[in-house]
């Protein structure tokens, strides 16, 4: 399956621009990626971070910080805010399950210290959409808690108001920058149920009719606002945004919307394996359906295989005769 990876803009300008959109084929590669960016709350500005950067991060620290058995908290009480997060970012992306853990504890912990003190740069943006990208969800959760406490968010009821309030806003860069901030806060756990609600509204804006080639611009971004909703809804993971993402999947009219509903069903953003079995049976409806269009059956094919990681040809039945007979049980 093709995904959207926009490369990350330069840092330093305070106004910036979602830079063209490189694709690449998924096959048997360790996750999907999703495409996401946000704004620094206090820029106001544009896209400072993406899913989807993957190799050569390390090279940057060779020290032997990185590499050593145990990063005590006195350790880590001798750096600047900056370098704690950023150390703790690469031991979580290169040591065991078991410390990945331990550090991901240690970044919660410290991520409301870090608030206001952390400056969005090269270094950290590469860091976390590399942690964004991991096979392991606690090293996402880790990224995500470093980027709410870069972004300024406090995980509080008061910053969901805002930020619902700031994705009705006519400035589009904003609106989308927000749609991606209630994805991290409702995964920290803040309101989630409410920003699905948000998100999946968002989802439903796809009835306006535009007649004249002046409101091409209104269409698109009327298009991107529906993409950055299901970003914002994979960053979640919760069971409920399992539903809005199939719909979207199935009825969104845009194809690059429906492509990332499906790279978030499969791989991408921060579902459990368990909670992407619940989509398994929808999707092999989806890849029988005459309704849908050959490419939008196809990614259905290939979430079911990324998936189960199961082997089998693009054949409806035969995703069903095995589902059926498999009696896969999501608790």
């Amino acid at each position: 399956m093709d995904v959207f990876r926009p490369n990350r803009p330069e840092p330093a300008a305070r106004e910036r621009q979602l830079s063209p959109a490189a694709r690449r084929a998924l096959h048997s590669v360790a996750m999907m990626v999703g495409v996401a960016f946000a704004f620094l709350v206090s820029m106001g500005g544009g896209p400072v971070a993406v899913w989807g950067k993957t190799t050569g991060l390390f090279s940057a620290r060779q020290n032997s910080e990185v590499a050593s058995a145990e990063l005590s908290e006195t350790d880590l009480d001798r750096h600047r805010p900056q370098e704690q997060a950023e150390l703790l970012l690469e031991r979580a992306m290169s040591h065991s399950d078991g410390d990945v853990n331990l550090i991901e504890a240690q970044i919660e912990s410290r991520s409301d210290a870090w608030r206001g003190q952390l400056q969005w740069d090269t270094q950290l943006g590469d860091l976390t959409t590399v942690a964004l990208n991991s096979n392991d969800l606690s090293v996402r959760a880790s990224a995500i808690e470093v980027q709410l406490a870069a972004y300024g968010l406090t995980k509080t009821e008061s910053t969901v108001d805002a930020m619902a309030r700031q994705a009705d806003s006519r400035d589009h860069r904003k609106k989308i920058w927000a749609l991606w901030a209630l994805g991290l806060l409702g995964n920290r756990g803040v309101e989630p149920d409410r920003v699905v609600q948000v998100l999946a509204a968002h989802l439903k804006d796809f009835g306006k009719n535009f007649d004249t080639e002046r409101n091409k611009e209104e269409r698109n971004k009327d298009e991107d606002t529906r993409r950055w909703a299901v970003e914002g809804l994979a960053l979640v993971g919760t069971t409920p945004t399992v539903t809005p993402l199939l719909e979207a999947m199935r009825n969104d009219p845009s194809p690059t919307v429906r492509e990332h509903a499906a790279c978030s069903l499969a791989q991408s953003g921060m579902l459990s394996h368990q909670q992407r079995l619940i989509a398994v049976p929808h999707l092999i409806d989806y890849s029988a359906d005459p309704a849908l269009d050959a490419q939008t059956r196809s990614w259905a094919f290939r979430a079911l295989a990324d998936i189960t990681q199961q082997h089998l040809p693009n054949d409806s039945a035969a995703w069903r005769s095995w589902y059926q007979t498999s009696v896969i049980r999501v608790q």
